[in-house]
């Protein structure tokens, strides 16, 4: 893996041989057996301290994996029947005034082609191999296998996003071949080096509590001359004398952790870095914050629909307390807090 010189505060915390403690995260502050690691009276030799906070980060991101796999198992299945195939945010015109929901979900399919034009790819050439990381009901494989002759597989940590994608693809003749989904980690993907020729991630970033070990993945599966597309929530860039957030907004930030099992923020300038630690080609990206700004009020319209509702009370609770959480998003956005990034770039042939 490439040296990034990342910190934890910004892009989540990789090495047991760091020099510092991790600080307290929307993780939540590294323990052992109850204690702060970094509070132990009896002062225990640093390099235990050091194992032992790097246990304490192994089982975190262990219990995070399987909230976030039962997140999706809860929810997916009232997305589906609220906003149909894709589980991302729509792409509109800012000046266009209030949309219907068809409209939103015709936002949403745009989104995937002004993501492709973005990274140069045009509907002229077929697109080949492509992994889906993230790949939430199959929404972006089966656009891309239907519409760009793509061969797509989609790995999600979701078993029943896994089997209503596979069932969803086998309804539109679209199996096996053409689009296959499987349960599989994004920090450990399940395919051999150079295999794909496009890598996709469609908002799936900000679950992944080890952005340079996310980045790496997807550069190791990127075949030569292949094109990674990376589409995620980020914090705002930081300032050049500033160290960090401010408190308030980090405040707001863990609030959104908390509700939807998400990690450590990083910023579009931490992604960069990342990307260019492996001399990529073509680095590029841009804030489409004013491209989704209807689409979390469009969210919170329709669950306060008499279907939304009551669909959202017989999910369960995670599901419910994301959905408490969505006016956070939109004061994210307002506040400039929260950016909806588009990063592309190519791997060298």
């Amino acid at each position: 893996m490439a040296s990034t010189g990342l910190n934890y505060q910004t892009c989540g915390w990789s090495s047991p041989t760091a020099t510092t403690l991790p600080p307290r995260t929307c993780l939540g502050a590294a323990r052992v057996n109850g204690a702060a690691v970094s509070s132990k009276k009896n002062n225990k030799k640093r390099g235990f301290e050091l194992r032992a906070v790097a246990a304490a980060t192994a089982m975190e991101a262990v219990e995070l994996k399987k909230d976030i796999a039962e997140f999706y198992d809860e929810s997916s299945g009232l997305w589906e029947d609220l906003w149909g195939d894709h589980m991302h945010h729509g792409f509109y015109d800012p000046k266009a005034a209030d949309v219907s929901v068809s409209d939103h979900r015709a936002a949403q399919t745009r989104m995937i082609d002004e993501v492709l034009r973005f990274a140069g790819i045009s509907d002229k050439c077929p697109i080949g191999n492509v992994v889906d990381v993230g790949c939430g009901i199959g929404g972006s494989s089966r656009y891309l296998a239907g519409k760009y002759g793509a061969n797509c597989k989609g790995i999600t940590l979701s078993p029943v996003q896994a089997q209503r994608a596979n069932a969803l693809a086998a309804d539109q003749g679209l199996a096996n071949k053409q689009a296959s989904f499987q349960v599989a980690d994004a920090l450990a993907q399940p395919f051999p080096d150079g295999q794909f020729d496009l890598v996709w991630s469609m908002e799936s970033g900000e679950h992944m509590p080890d952005k340079a070990k996310f980045v790496d993945e997807l550069v190791r599966v990127a075949a030569p001359g292949a094109t990674i597309i990376l589409v995620t929530w980020c914090h705002r860039d930081l300032g050049a004398s500033e160290q960090s957030l401010q408190p308030d907004e980090k405040k707001l930030l863990d609030k959104i952790c908390n509700a939807f099992y998400l990690p450590a923020w990083c910023s579009t300038a931490d992604y960069l870095k990342l990307l260019e630690s492996y001399s990529l080609e073509d680095i590029k990206a841009e804030d489409w914050s004013p491209y989704v700004a209807p689409f979390w009020p469009a969210v919170i319209r329709s669950a306060l629909t008499f279907k939304g509702f009551f669909s959202l009370l017989r999910t369960g609770t995670k599901t419910i307390r994301g959905a408490l959480a969505m006016p956070l998003m939109i004061q994210g956005f307002k506040k400039d807090l929260i950016k909806y990034s588009i990063i592309t770039c190519r791997k060298p042939e």
